[in-house]
């Protein structure tokens, strides 16, 4: 792999975050930190790089932040929640504007924290700007249809959506821009306030932010705050101040943090968790497209996705075929830097992963199944080359866990049962990929896969965009929804004024709407 290093995206001067924003103050931290590398090398040598360091903020630091924003809601008396609606979106859209202005850096810090190709980073930017402002697009909607009034029964009403509280938000290292932002913006724009805490990885990349969320946003609305989730964010569970979980991430993480909080049954989730998303090959499949298509599914960013395709399940009538092509083209994918051209892998961020990874190879292996493919398995100190793994079956720890990494199990099968009965017994409900072209063997499984998972794939990999459709899952992969719509109506509950049709209310209502006294109850028609 290349060492040169093109200019721009250079490391010249390591990123030493000694900041953190709360209550509406970016402040100094002179406690521990904790030093951010890349496994990707600046030298010849090979050795990981220093990108620079992350306070490692205390619990008092913490909880600092939890009682800014908690302070800043007021127990729905705040500045935020009760702001007029285009206010909001005035403050969103100068965030944007500022954050635009970071996009360079970003990108770059994309790169080396977790190893993420130059196209993907700068497609990961684009669409969280583009996600902004589809979400502002979308809350001028709802307010629009909340605008009118309500009359059953002799009753007025106006009903619109309404903010939950506090928000402790804890983003994923694999897309830590866009996913976190996914739980963040509609958090913010719903009129809640909000703790976040970055992930272990892809981190750095919020430094530039911090000003622009500082700028933007009444004091405490927005708190970041950096360090270790044992010590923040299970203190502020235990507190029993927080209102609402958004976390993605993994369950044991979310089941940990839920079960601290003392007042459970108050206790609001919008998780986005595990996954075993399968792809299920028939024998009619159009066999280049399913290897094109499997293959950009299972390794895309190294198969470091929750939607990327976890285990493939292939007719035993065309299993060599697909086999045979499938492992060519894996073998033929690029490796090298972010920044090099036409890369496909990229070194890892996590440095125990490769060790991981041929752990689960070697399992694999030593219950009968092959690596197919020339390269499977080849080691460098960040990387492991993926391996396609065939026959997999239930003995094998890659059938069960979420591997989330560059391995990809195979599964024959004659009976259609076997992956549905798979399906149905695992633990996880995203989605699935199927591919073939017959309608009436298509038309019966479709009608039992949306009862099994959440999206159905005709021919295609499972993804999570289009953002303006609904993201989740079924059983332990998600609890609650994420798409432009539905975020902003996780993030909100329904409330509304309600009275009688009377003279004396009627009265009251006009003054209330001609003299634009409340911020709530108003007929406004956002353009």
């Amino acid at each position: 792999m290349s060492q040169f290093i093109p200019e721009p995206f250079r490391i010249h001067h390591p990123l030493e975050l000694n900041q953190y924003l709360v209550g509406g103050e970016i402040k100094r931290w002179n406690g521990p930190v904790i030093e951010v590398n890349s496994t990707i090398s600046s030298t010849q040598e090979g050795d990981k790089t220093y990108l620079g360091s992350i306070p490692d903020i205390d619990e008092k630091a913490g909880m600092e932040a939890l009682h800014a924003a908690r302070a800043a809601y007021d127990l729905g008396k705040g500045l935020w929640p009760t702001m007029r609606p285009l206010k909001r979106i005035k403050a969103m859209k100068k965030f944007t504007d500022l954050m635009l202005q970071q996009r360079e850096e970003i990108v770059k810090l994309l790169m080396w924290e977790i190893g993420k190709s130059l196209p993907d980073a700068q497609k990961e930017f684009d669409r969280t700007i583009v996600y902004i402002h589809d979400t502002i697009e979308e809350y001028k909607n709802m307010d629009r249809d909340a605008a009118r009034f309500h009359r059953h029964e002799g009753v007025y009403a106006q009903i619109r959506r309404g903010p939950l509280g506090v928000i402790l938000c804890l983003g994923p290292y694999n897309y830590p821009l866009n996913e976190a932002f996914a739980l963040l913006i509609p958090a913010l724009m719903m009129g809640n306030t909000v703790i976040f805490k970055p992930a272990k990885y892809g981190v750095l990349l919020m430094a530039p932010l911090l000003a622009a969320f500082a700028s933007c946003f009444p004091p405490g609305v927005v708190n970041i705050v950096f360090g270790r989730g044992r010590t923040l964010a299970s203190p502020m569970m235990k507190s029993g101040l927080v209102d609402v979980l958004a976390l993605i991430g993994n369950s044991t993480s979310a089941n940990a943090l839920q079960e601290i909080h003392p007042k459970k049954n108050r206790l609001r989730l919008v998780l986005g968790l595990e996954a075993k998303n399968p792809a299920i090959i028939l024998p009619d499949a159009d066999l280049d497209l399913a290897v094109s298509e499997c293959v950009a599914g299972s390794l895309s960013f190294n198969g470091q996705r929750c939607t990327a395709l976890k285990i493939i399940y292939v007719h035993e009538d065309i299993a060599e075929e697909f086999n045979q092509k499938f492992s060519k083209k894996v073998d033929e994918l690029i490796f090298g830097n972010p920044w090099d051209p036409k890369v496909f892998l990229t070194p890892l961020p996590e440095v125990d992963k490769p060790d991981y990874i041929h752990g689960l190879i070697e399992d694999a292996v030593s219950h009968g199944a092959k690596i197919l493919n020339v390269k499977g398995g080849e080691r460098t100190s960040n990387f492991i080359w993926p391996a396609v793994l065939f026959p997999v079956d239930h003995r094998m720890r890659v059938f069960h866990e979420e591997q989330f990494g560059p391995v990809v199990p195979i599964v024959p099968f004659t009976d259609i049962h076997t992956p549905l009965d798979d399906m149905a017994e695992s633990p996880y409900g995203q989605q699935v990929s199927v591919f073939g072209q017959d309608p009436q063997t298509l038309s019966p499984l479709v009608d039992v896969l949306v009862n099994l998972v959440c999206r159905v794939n005709l021919n295609s990999s499972c993804q999570r965009g289009p953002d303006m459709y609904p993201f989740t899952g079924r059983k332990d992969s998600a609890v609650a929804t994420l798409s432009v719509h539905d975020a902003l109506r996780s993030f909100s509950i329904r409330t509304f004024v309600a009275s009688k049709d009377n003279e004396y209310n009627n009265q009251i209502l006009k003054s209330i709407l001609d003299e634009r006294g409340s911020n709530f109850l108003h007929t406004d028609y956002l353009l």
